[in-house]
């Protein structure tokens, strides 16, 4: 239910003449493609060693990998509901583009997740997403994306923390999805460990990418 109702909007409004986002789905889901090689092996393996887990009674039943269906579906549907919006936000804002604050930016938040990571060695969680996130924050000014998309997407991912917060809330509060809080900050944002939105705009580095070298070519 979670899945269908984040999607459906974004997926109707995919095909409206101003936007035109059907025509973006190639680099979309190569992108979507090059994330899950990254992130789904990470799930399998925090899911195996029990750093989280997924409540039985809240899924179909349907295991792949030892994920639920609905996990493989969610990086489908999150990063779709993601980049529609992020196209929306640059149709309707093409100025929004601060080149130098994107890159000073990003270099502070980079080396701001990798430090934690480093401070938090005995935490898997913390110290797994905020390493790799630092890394791939601190790969964009050498791939000159503050010039390009950066400023569109910190907008949109601020933007977007608001449904984050509703689904996500609702995945912790059930519980549909469990923690380990010995392998994380301990700390939550209601229901949702903290680590969990660095985790999200990890995922989201990886998807745009891939999304905006395909489509400049």
């Amino acid at each position: 239910m979670l899945l269908i109702g984040s999607i459906s909007i974004p997926m109707i409004r995919s095909f409206e003449t101003r936007v035109r986002f059907y025509e973006k789905f190639k680099p979309l889901f190569t992108g979507i493609f090059f994330m899950m090689l990254v992130f789904i092996p990470w799930d399998i393996i925090f899911t195996h060693h029990r750093i989280w887990w997924f409540n039985h009674d809240y899924v179909l039943g349907f295991y792949i990998g030892g994920l639920p269906i609905e996990e493989w579906l969610f990086f489908v549907v999150i990063p779709y509901c993601v980049m529609f919006s992020f196209e929306v936000v640059r149709y309707f804002l093409p100025r929004f583009n601060f080149p130098a604050a994107s890159l000073w930016l990003t270099i502070a938040l980079g080396v701001f997740f990798i430090l934690l990571g480093l401070m938090n060695l005995d935490r898997t969680y913390t110290f797994v997403v905020m390493t790799l996130t630092g890394v791939l924050a601190l790969v964009q000014p050498l791939l000159k994306s503050h010039k390009t998309w950066l400023s569109h997407f910190y907008l949109t991912y601020v933007i977007m923390l608001i449904p984050f917060f509703i689904v996500n809330g609702v995945l912790t509060a059930l519980p549909v999805v469990s923690y380990d809080d010995m392998q994380n900050f301990g700390i939550r944002l209601f229901t949702i460990p903290i680590e969990d939105s660095v985790y999200f705009m990890g995922m989201m580095y990886i998807v745009l990418m891939v999304y905006e070298n395909i489509r400049k070519r």
